[in-house]
């Protein structure tokens, strides 16, 4: 996986991405997307993403996170996803687990509520899309996982409700990706 690669791979998983946030009813809110992140299996081709994102953009974070180190790239030029400008990639050195594809694997919106949990962050989500209570209650074929990922230095709850179906993944979470890396300064 290389970073032309990821770049000429943008489009179709924009267009894809898009799909999906609007079959799940999330475009009509508005949130904002902080970060897109990929996915690769070897830490070779981390290192030469890792190389090759530093010429396009300032690594603003590089965390230890659930055991692994996680980049966060500010970009110089965003990527556009339709009319939506994304700032920052999130580039995940690989776990134990083997992804059947690498590349693009989701995008992070954020629904500004201040929830600390993965519960307030569903009850603030449902009040605002309430056509989610099915996908939630595990009725439909999307898959719904809740997270409370955290870093070794953060200061900020941030839960998380990833969305998942055809290998493409939205993720929900109460606090920009900037809120979090600055929690860690503090």
């Amino acid at each position: 996986m290389t970073y032309q690669e990821l770049i000429n791979s943008w489009s179709t998983f924009s267009k894809e991405i898009q799909v999906f946030t609007q079959e799940l009813g999330l475009k009509e809110l508005a949130l904002e997307c902080d970060h897109t992140a990929l996915r690769v299996n070897s830490n070779q081709s981390a290192d030469l993403l890792r190389h090759e994102f530093a010429k396009v953009g300032n690594i603003i974070s590089d965390n230890i996170i659930n055991g692994r180190p996680i980049l966060i790239i500010e970009l110089n030029t965003p990527l556009m996803m339709g009319n939506t400008s994304i700032e920052c990639v999130e580039l995940p050195y690989p776990s134990d687990k083997m992804y059947p594809k690498e590349g693009w694997e989701h995008i992070e919106l954020v629904l500004d509520c201040g929830a600390t949990d993965c519960d307030e962050l569903t009850h603030a989500l449902l009040e605002k899309a309430p056509q989610l209570a099915a996908v939630i209650a595990g009725e439909t074929e999307i898959k719904v996982k809740m997270s409370s990922p955290k870093g070794d230095k953060e200061r900020l709850a941030n839960p998380t409700i990833a969305f998942k179906k055809n290998g493409l993944c939205i993720k929900v979470h109460s606090q920009s990706i900037k809120a979090v890396i600055a929690s860690e300064a503090e």
